[in-house]
């Protein structure tokens, strides 16, 4: 037996509080672990994802040098580039000269497009270059022509170590596979896997010629710097003068900023799945507790008969609620820890560093005390009422305690919730301005759905079907007598539901995004570097195997050299110069034709001079051809139609005027190009040219490549097909990657789901006991119940799922500049799963009441 605890006098009494919190969870430990379990996930997820981006982030940081594989880098379009300041330093240098070309394999006589890297000297200074034999980084520098090749290559085309490869005319030996080094990325890899050989074979390949597009770079280790030299003050102070050169440069802070910027994306995707896992955790302990209160106010009115105060029932539940909020937030805060040891294994594909595991008590601490937190505050607004609750409740019944009208205490809770969304968003997403939007939509959407709770009870109050069956009218007369669910029911599970459908459309639009598709009637085949006298023959050579001419475009390489007359120096001196220096700085590729293609339509402008203009504009324009540039490129950098822009084509002048802009379709898989010069201009100049045709298969295709490559080592050629296969793949991890993070949000908003209704049952069984002892059958009870939980999971489900859909739209239009499409069938099965659980847990909960007698059921509920 329980020893006699006697109410105290006057002054709060913690012995006495926490005594009596105790003496009450002891009863309630089915309610209350529902209760724990929301907090518990919310915060694992919390913990898991904050721990994982912290040692991402310290792993970045303390692998960047090794990410560079030196201090600095320096490239440039030009082999003879200098930056005398490093030059006179003591250092060590290392070049590497690259470009795109075909590769040959003798074994299977197949060919394949890829990144060819002549390197000389010992880089990397810091790392390695992965290769399969480990030694093989060293060995393939010995002096005899091996080379590495990228692992994947070596899959797809069935090649071993010990094989060989003709790059131009030399045959190189696989010395071993490559599986990754510094800066390879895998947009690069994608089109054109790399591949290392010896820079003293470079020349013999015969690759290299007057007009060929090769990258030099040059990798600096600095042997014994000044105290107090810092390479990225020295890069800043000579900045303008790099740029002037064209040459481009990284150090090692410079590779940590970009790769923490390159993973910035996927942090705000983490942090967001975060924070909406702890937001329907939140969700899930407001609707809990507001619940458990409802049931323990009768409780609390026999407190205040037996001359306890309002304020120590208080005490006694916010006690209660914070011991368990602390223990739900401890072992979240051990699960995430666990979870966090998963992560690195899910992106591994993905990340360019080794991911340490580690403890981050930064991630623990801040997710115990987040979760402590959270637990009190989203329960304060359901336990403010416990203060007022009359005595009389006792003779009068429990809806007495229901009709509290809201006090100053509740506003200023309701207010504090609002700051903690806006500051908690704040922290997760790093925008203040979308912290305030979201925010702003977690409070429209629960406004939205409390105003269909209350339509709906309005409704079948005012037209009540008098009509119906019994059964029908009992089930939706509880939708508006009192102790109704429907107002936390409709609100919990309508906020859990769009929560969950909103993360399942972005993450598809996210998808969808990146995919590209292709058809039957989409080119597949792309061959480029051809030279002027080499088109007609590779032309024919398409036509004779039965293969169609889809595009034939000449290329002409060029910069610009001054717009009106403004030049790449006089911007850079003059900062009132609305010019951006990329104009300049770009190496412009470009062709000529006198219309458009399928894939560009006409913004404003003509594409060439109008032969109807005046005389007096004729003589003004008539030497000046026009050009046509990207309308979106004219607007970013603020230039106008009759703009004067003079280009250098290697080393001739030529002015012309800005006569149209276009918008063009870049996801065509076509040579789509920023600018487009009419015919009559550069057909003499230096050029190359790129055939696009078709090939019905992946057969088909080999035996072309194989043709042309063995003719024409200069020409490669890009298999599309191949390219769309390797990118389905890594689509797949993208998908497979959201998909699994979204698994913890979906999982707290099912747990919100379960633990609202399966609490709600205790607002209903008195009800359900009074019908049994007057007769009420089984059935009858079950089809009340059924009913009762199919009217609250369907209007839930549909508004929670009305709401998914406008925040979609809203994110998609003004965040993704996307259009969203929502798909019927996820819609239709998220309102079957959610209306359905509904029902099923609803009818779990009645399973208690009518398989025993009702006296046992109320005597179990009274204890």
């Amino acid at each position: 037996m329980d020893k006699k605890i006697s109410v105290p006098d006057q002054k709060v009494a913690w012995r006495w509080i926490f005594l009596m919190a105790w003496r009450d969870a002891r009863k309630s430990k089915s309610r209350l672990f529902l209760f724990i379990s929301s907090i518990v996930i919310g915060i694992a997820a919390l913990v898991a994802i904050n721990s994982f981006s912290d040692n991402l982030q310290s792993d970045i940081n303390s692998q960047a040098n090794e990410l560079l594989g030196a201090d600095l880098e320096l490239a440039s379009n030009d082999s003879s580039f200098r930056y005398p300041v490093i030059e006179a330093m003591d250092h060590t240098v290392s070049y590497e000269n690259s470009f795109a070309s075909m590769i040959f394999f003798p074994k299977n006589q197949e060919s394949r497009l890829v990144d060819v890297r002549a390197l000389e000297g010992s880089f990397p200074y810091y790392g390695k270059i992965e290769t399969e034999p480990v030694d093989a980084e060293s060995t393939f520098r010995d002096g005899s022509p091996k080379a590495l090749v990228d692992q994947s290559v070596m899959v797809q085309y069935n090649v071993q170590v010990g094989d060989s490869i003709r790059i131009g005319r030399v045959m190189f030996k696989i010395e071993g596979s490559l599986i990754s080094s510094p800066s390879q990325s895998i947009g690069a890899t994608l089109v054109a896997p790399a591949v290392y050989i010896p820079m003293d074979y470079l020349d013999d390949t015969e690759l290299i010629q007057k007009g060929s597009r090769v990258y030099y770079r040059r990798f600096y280790k600095f042997n014994d710097p000044p105290s107090d030299f810092d390479i990225d003050e020295q890069i800043r102070t000579d900045s303008d003068s790099l740029r002037a050169a064209k040459i481009s440069s990284e150090t090692i802070r410079e590779r940590k900023e970009e790769t923490g910027d390159t993973f910035e994306d996927l942090a705000d995707f983490l942090n967001l799945v975060a924070f909406v896992a702890l937001l329907l955790g939140c969700v899930g302990v407001a609707s809990a507790v507001h619940i458990y209160i409802k049931e323990k106010i009768r409780l609390v009115a026999i407190l205040r008969c037996l001359g306890a105060s309002g304020r120590d029932a208080f005490y006694i539940y916010l006690t209660q609620i914070g011991l368990l909020g602390l223990i739900g937030s401890i072992l979240g805060a051990i699960a995430g820890t666990f979870i966090q040891t998963v992560l690195p294994k899910v992106f591994a594909d993905f990340l360019p560093v080794d991911v340490t595991i580690a403890l981050s008590w930064t991630s623990i601490l801040g997710g115990v005390l987040t979760g402590l937190f959270v637990s009190i505050l989203f329960a304060l607004s359901p336990l403010i009422s416990v203060r007022r609750a009359s005595p009389l409740i006792t003779l009068r019944g429990i809806q007495e305690g229901g009709r509290l009208k809201l006090d100053r205490a509740q506003w200023i809770i309701y207010l504090c919730i609002f700051l903690f969304i806006i500051g908690f968003a704040f922290t997760q997403i790093g925008s203040l301005n979308d912290s305030l939007v979201f925010t702003v939509f977690i409070g429209l959407a629960f406004g939205f759905l409390a105003l269909i709770a209350k339509i709906s009870m309005w409704l079948v109050k005012k037209f009540f079907p008098d009509a119906w069956s019994y059964v029908w009218r009992q089930s939706l007369a509880n939708l508006h007598r009192p102790n109704n669910q429907t107002l936390v029911l409709i609100s919990s599970i309508g906020l859990g539901t769009a929560l969950i459908t909103t993360l399942y459309f972005i993450q598809t639009l996210l998808i969808n995004e990146v995919e590209i598709t292709t058809n039957n009637d989409r080119p597949n085949l792309m061959i480029f570097d051809i030279q002027s006298h080499q088109v007609d023959a590779i032309n024919d050579r398409a036509k004779a195997r039965g293969l169609p001419i889809l595009q034939s475009v000449p290329i002409v390489t060029m910069r610009l050299s001054s717009v009106n007359g403004i030049t790449y120096k006089q911007a850079l001196e003059d900062t009132s110069i609305n010019l951006r220096g990329g104009m300049f700085r770009r190496e412009w590729r470009v062709t000529y034709r006198d219309s458009l293609i399928d894939s560009e339509e006409l913004v404003s402008g003509s594409l060439t001079f109008p032969k109807d203009a005046p005389e007096h504009i004729q003589k003004q324009f008539e030497d000046m051809p026009f050009v046509s540039l990207e309308d979106d490129y004219v607007k970013r950098n603020n230039l106008e139609l009759m703009d004067t822009l003079v280009w250098d084509v290697q080393g001739v002048p030529v002015a012309t005027r800005l006569g149209s802009t276009r918008e063009i379709d870049w996801q065509r898989v076509q040579t789509n190009f920023l600018a487009l010069f009419p015919t009559g201009v550069l057909e003499q100049a230096p050029q190359f040219h790129v055939l696009i045709t078709r090939v019905k298969s992946t057969e088909e295709g080999a035996l072309f490549q194989r043709e042309i490559v063995k003719d024409y080592p200069n020409v490669s050629v890009i298999d599309v097909g191949l390219i769309l296969n390797t990118l389905d793949d890594i689509l797949d991890k993208i998908a497979f990657v959201i998909r699994f993070m979204a698994l913890f949000s979906i999982i707290t908003g099912l747990l919100v789901l379960i633990s609202s209704v399966i609490l709600s049952k205790f607002q209903r069984i008195k009800e359900s006991v009074l019908l049994r002892t007057m007769g009420g059958s089984r059935r009858q009870i079950l089809s009340i119940n059924s009913l009762e939980y199919f009217f609250l999971g369907s209007l839930a489900s549909l508004s929670g799922i009305l709401l998914a859909m406008l925040g979609s739209w809203g994110l998609a239009f003004y965040s993704f500049d996307s259009t969203f499409v929502p798909n019927l069938l996820p819609i239709v099965l998220v309102y079957v799963i959610i209306t359905g659980l509904t029902i099923i847990i609803g009818l779990l909960n009645s399973r208690g009441i009518i398989s025993k007698p009702p006296l046992e059921v109320l005597r179990n509920e009274i204890q």
